[in-house]
């Protein structure tokens, strides 16, 4: 899996479903290292955008 950081974990799940993409409609925080979401390349490779603390 390929983890990209990002500063607004919200804004780009929104911004990737809006583009079509196959995104979980969970996410998860952890304590101390911010929250993560998750996306689906067209090959079915998964693809983690984290929003740091």
């Amino acid at each position: 899996m390929v983890n990209f950081r990002v500063r607004d974990l919200d804004a780009m799940l929104t911004q990737l479903r809006d583009k079509g993409a196959e995104v979980a409609e969970e996410t998860q925080e952890m304590a101390g290292a911010g929250r993560f979401g998750w996306v689906t390349d067209p090959e079915g490779n998964r693809i983690e955008p984290w929003q740091t603390v």
